[in-house]
Order: C-alpha cells, then structure tokens, then sequence
C-alpha cells in the first residue's frame, strides 16, 4: 500500500452507550480517523443500536451525553451509518428511532461489509 493511500476503517459498535467508556472512546477514535482522510464507516449491533437511540437523558446517571456529536459526523464527511436489522428489531426499535440517518442492514449483509474494509475495530 503507497504512502497516503486511504483505507477503509470500520468500527463495531456493539457496547450500551453507558456503564462502560466504549461508546465514547469508539466515537473520539472515528473523528480522529476522518480527520486523517481515512474513509471511515460506523457499524452499531447488539446492544450498540442504544448509542443512537433518540432521547438520551443522563442527568440521573451523571454522565455527558455525547449523542449530539453523533450529529456532527456529516461535517466529517462520515455518513456511513449502519445498523442491524435484527439488533433493531429484537429491541424494539426502527430507523425512525435513530437520532441519525441510518443505512439498517441484516447481520449478513454487515458481514459481507466488513469483507471490504482494510481496518476493523470493535468498540
């Protein structure tokens, strides 16, 4: 690979947005990628689709909630959302639901996805 090629990174996103640092470390580390031109997709499964679940309110656990950075991903040129169908789905959930717009895709077809990148992270 030349010198200043770009890759294709991924990151997983399979963590609750709270009780532990992976959603928030995830979403620091995928702005520091774009900010290097690194062509950069966000996949959420599991219990991860919480992350953009519309309505945080942390004031009772006392944390940040960062879910409004997740609205600045476009000003990075990151508009690769995607979200399981069947995490989706087992929890309730649609699209609608998202806080962003959101490409839902099968569990399959994520994995055929990640077939494609040169960079996988899971957070």
């Amino acid at each position: 690979m030349s010198e200043g090629q770009i890759k294709k990174f991924m990151y997983l996103n399979r963590k609750a947005p709270h009780g532990t640092i992976y959603a928030l470390e995830s979403l620091e580390v995928v702005l520091i990628a774009a900010a290097f031109d690194q062509d950069v997709s966000l996949a959420f499964m599991d219990d991860g689709v919480y992350q953009l679940k519309k309505g945080f309110n942390t004031k009772g656990i006392e944390v940040k909630n960062f879910q409004p950075t997740y609205r600045a991903l476009d000003d990075y040129d990151i508009n690769k959302l995607y979200v399981e169908k069947e995490a989706l789905e087992a929890r309730g959930l649609g699209a609608e639901d998202m806080c962003v717009p959101v490409e839902v895709l099968s569990r399959a077809e994520i994995g055929k996805l990640m077939e494609t990148q040169d960079v996988i992270l899971s957070f």
